[in-house]
């Protein structure tokens, strides 16, 4: 036998390594471990009271099933109870007058990044499917597909791709449902005669028919949940994947959207997360929409970016904590919505005991398209049919006093305004300062802020390009 020479195993001995490590080496379809994927489920004016798993009358089963699969948080707010600015913030994962978007129908300051950004550099795949409401372009660079509602085709196809290529994904499915007009679903699951209303609406016809139709489409956005969940298991990426459920600013029903209330900033927050987040739990932490941007992040493995204001409640989900935010804010610019005032600007801050909010302009009438709605029509109607309630319930909503405040915990509907209670004073100055401060640093000068919202609008992006 011919014995080789001692170089010559030594450059076959290379030859074989680097041969097993062409062999072994994971193609970039196939990564070395599991990456988490998301997919992000918004409502559109949806009051989350009215959810099954949060004590409605809707019928959630699908979104119930979710919660007792993962976590559901009873204090997660929104910047403000408009569609546009508070998606400009869940993308962004900044306050709304300090990105530029805080009126509705608005856009965000030249060269603001977007959670596409933010994950597209960790590798993933970032696609909006459905309503949009957001510019420019330039700063939130998805894959889009679907007009005002999700396109499942579309994702089906995304799941496909990313299951086949091993390329983690982060998919925003946006509904435009329960949004009004209410004429998806069937309302016969459902009786006008005894359905329950708020304690602060009017008891009216038209109020309890609007209402059955409004709680079918809860009912119709449900199925759409369903849906989205079901293409998951389809293509066997439910495991991998963080789920969050969430059901943007109230109704339209007075008191709800286009307020500062909780009804109108209050949102429903459910996350599955398999592996992570216990099954069945239940937490009080206190979260914003500005908070998800980062929480993705951290969750996709990336780091807190400077430019972002909300911070990551990954340890909440994991169970490593039970609190997150001591204070929450909110913002609502009425001047350029649709029927609104020509400008009534509304500040809010709440803790977990108590709400402050400061009205601007208390002169003002506040108006929006609520208060042209045949439902409050109907309310104007029994008012002056002698109704005091009725009376009563239209003065608080069309005339806000300068400050107002409120015991959240013993007055949910924010009912009994104790700003002048020399008792309460203590708690409303501490708020007060909380918001001054929360206002400076977002650059938010109040009334002028207000004044200056028509620059911040959608025609003024196509006026300064044309």
């Amino acid at each position: 036998m011919k014995l080789i020479p001692r170089k010559d195993w030594v450059v076959l001995s290379l030859i074989i390594v680097f041969h097993v490590c062409v062999i072994v080496r994971p193609s970039a379809a196939e990564p070395t471990e599991s990456r988490t994927n998301f997919l992000f489920v918004i409502a559109d004016d949806c009051t989350f009271r009215d959810i099954g798993c949060y004590g409605g009358q809707a019928l959630t089963p699908n979104i119930d099933s979710l919660a007792k699969q993962g976590m559901r948080f009873t204090q997660c707010f929104q910047q403000a109870p408009m569609c546009s600015p508070t998606r400009h913030a869940i993308y962004t994962g900044m306050y709304p007058v300090k990105s530029g978007a805080y009126p509705n129908h608005t856009f965000v300051k030249e060269g603001t990044k977007s959670i596409a950004h933010y994950l597209q550099s960790l590798g993933y795949r970032v696609h909006l499917s459905g309503k949009t409401h957001i510019g420019p372009k330039s700063s939130f660079p998805f894959e889009y597909s679907g007009g005002k509602n999700p396109d499942l085709s579309a994702i089906d196809q995304l799941f496909a791709e990313s299951n086949r290529e091993g390329k983690p994904f982060c998919l925003f499915a946006c509904s435009n449902e329960p949004h009004s007009p209410w004429n998806k679903g069937d309302s016969s699951q459902y009786d006008a005669s005894t359905v329950v209303l708020p304690p602060y609406f009017v008891d009216t016809e038209e109020t309890r028919e609007n209402m059955v139709d409004y709680l079918a489409e809860i009912t119709y956005f449900d199925g759409q949940v369903g849906a989205l969940l079901g293409l998951l298991d389809k293509h066997e990426l439910a495991a991998d994947t963080m789920v969050v459920v969430v059901s943007e600013q109230g109704s339209s029903f007075p008191f709800g959207k286009w307020t500062c209330y909780d009804t109108g900033l209050q949102s429903a927050c459910i996350v599955r997360w398999p592996g992570r987040v216990k099954a069945g739990t239940v937490t009080d932490a206190m979260i914003e929409y500005v908070d998800l941007a980062p929480t993705f992040i951290d969750a996709a493995g990336g780091s807190q970016q400077t430019a972002i204001d909300g911070r990551s409640f990954v340890p909440v989900l994991t169970g490593k904590t039970n609190t997150h935010k001591h204070f929450v804010f909110g913002e609502m610019t009425t001047r350029g919505i649709n029927k609104g005032s020509p400008y009534f600007g509304i500040r809010s801050i709440r803790s977990e005991k108590y709400k402050y909010i400061v009205n601007f302009t208390p002169e003002v009438t506040f108006q929006n398209a609520c208060t042209n709605s045949t439902i409050f029509k109907s309310w104007r109607q029994k008012a002056s049919d002698g109704d005091a309630t009725a009376a009563e319930k239209i003065i608080r909503y069309e005339k806000r006093p300068a400050e107002e405040l409120y015991a959240i915990i013993e007055d949910p509907y924010e009912w009994h305004n104790l700003a002048n209670d020399p008792a309460y004073s203590e708690h409303k100055e501490e708020l007060k300062k909380e918001l001054s401060r929360w206002m400076e640093s977002c650059g938010d000068k109040g009334q002028q802020t207000e004044m200056e919202a028509l620059e911040h609008q959608g025609r003024a992006l196509k006026k300064k390009k044309s």
